[in-house]
């Protein structure tokens, strides 16, 4: 079974691609930077991007069958090494119980206003299991 999960973000239908993807029990998440999509628009703090990326992320992932418990590997591509405290910051708490598998890049941004993109990997069931 093959679910695919949009949030309607104009950049998932001019670059061709789902928001996430549930092949099985494991639910892949696009990059997802912190758009404000109520609003669309994006904040300039780093820390809020990050928490917009999240909640953007567990939406799509409870739309899928999970949620942000189920993280079993995360991917943090950051524009500027300066922002890496405040990332830090905003997901640690976020993470500090689930402690999936973690990656972290400074990149370049494909627009000057994003600071930072969070790419996740799910697998259904992973919160509860030992």
């Amino acid at each position: 079974m093959v679910q695919r999960v949009s949030t309607g973000s104009p950049f998932e239908a001019s670059f061709g691609y789902s928001r996430a993807v549930r092949h099985g029990d494991t639910v892949y998440v696009s990059g997802t930077t912190g758009y404000d999509y109520a609003n669309m628009t994006m904040p300039e703090d780093v820390g809020a991007q990050a928490t917009n990326a999240l909640a953007t992320i567990d939406k799509a992932l409870r739309e899928a069958g999970s949620s942000l418990a189920d993280t079993v590997r995360v991917v943090y591509y950051v524009g500027e090494r300066a922002d890496v405290d405040a990332v830090v910051k905003a997901v640690g708490p976020v993470f500090s119980d689930i402690r999936p598998a973690a990656s972290m890049l400074i990149v370049s941004m494909i627009e000057p206003g994003m600071k930072i993109e969070i790419e996740i990997t799910a697998h259904i069931g992973a919160a509860t299991s030992e």
